[in-house]
């Protein structure tokens, strides 16, 4: 019998972003406040028999193996720890892909966390992050202490903060894929600042967070996509606040004080848009991997 180890990966959403200046390296500077949902993927990793990286999904065809970013982080993990042997990465899909939700960098951050566990923990959380940031951004996120965090730089930087109360959100799934370099260019044409809102003192509160809420990709995706305008609108019109793109989109957020209210206008919109409307819940910790039995 060979164990399978399993992990939840979290979506996210940014409670707050800003795009700064363009780095020297191509990559613009970014000021961010991510905080973890509970809406996941589910990643499970088990040793094999040979010496390759087989990859299992289960969920919408999201393209060539190789260019998934969990096949990718169990690549780059077996080259950085040298060992011989094959490895079986499964995946069970529910965060939309191009949404603005992290869910490849989520998948991961979850496929280095379980490797490492699986070989012994070889590598440090800092050797972890190295990795990681190899893959993407937002994996660092992933990979953090914290399920709130500002993140500066290109993202990868991070200030871990305490967690808020867990409170409840709806979540709009617009049925768009928005290219992240496509939002970054049409913001790009409209001029960027670095004197706009930044995020100042780190957030105490649910309502502090509300006063703060701001996206700069948000009216430049809302344009792009009719759909993305529609959502934010129907999320507002049904009272929640704030209400943002998350990321360079197209999901889109609200916060509301109760889950019942949560459910319900989640069915509402869902009904009106036409499209998936669901209520999430934000973590307050990251979930823990889980131990199982399997065979090779």
């Amino acid at each position: 019998m060979r164990e399978v180890l399993s992990l939840a990966a979290p979506a996210k959403v940014n409670l707050f972003l800003r795009v700064l200046s363009k780095r020297e390296d191509g990559f613009h500077e970014i000021e961010t406040l991510f905080q973890a949902v509970d809406l996941a993927d589910t990643v499970t990793v088990q040793s094999t028999s040979g010496s390759e990286i087989r990859f299992q999904m289960d969920g919408p065809d999201l393209g060539p193996p190789d260019e998934n970013l969990a096949f990718r982080a169990a690549g780059l993990f077996m080259d950085a720890i040298a060992v011989a042997g094959g490895v079986l990465v499964g995946l069970e899909k529910r965060i939309p892909a191009g949404a603005g939700l992290g869910g490849g960098s989520s998948d991961a951050a979850a496929v280095l966390r379980l490797m490492n566990e699986m070989y012994g923990r070889p590598l440090g959380a800092a050797e972890l992050r190295e990795l990681g940031s190899r893959i993407g951004s937002d994996v660092a996120f992933f990979l953090g202490d914290s399920t709130l965090a500002v993140g500066r730089g290109r993202g990868e930087v991070l200030e871990s903060i305490p967690p808020l109360q867990p409170t409840h959100l709806v979540l709009a799934l617009p049925p768009v894929h928005v290219a992240t370099g496509d939002a970054y260019q049409k913001l790009s044409a409209r001029g960027l600042s670095d004197s706009g809102r930044r995020l100042g003192d780190p957030p105490a509160s649910w309502p502090w967070v509300a006063t703060l809420a701001h996206n700069d990709f948000q009216d430049v995706v809302a344009q792009m996509h009719g759909e993305v305008r529609e959502a934010l609108e129907g999320l507002e019109a049904a009272g929640a606040d704030p209400v943002l793109l998350s990321g360079s989109g197209g999901a889109c957020f609200g916060r509301v004080r109760h889950q019942g209210v949560a459910t319900s206008t989640a069915q509402a919109l869902s009904a009106r848009l036409g499209f998936p409307c669901v209520a999430v819940r934000t973590l307050s910790a990251f979930p823990t991997l889980n131990r199982g039995g399997g065979s090779g």
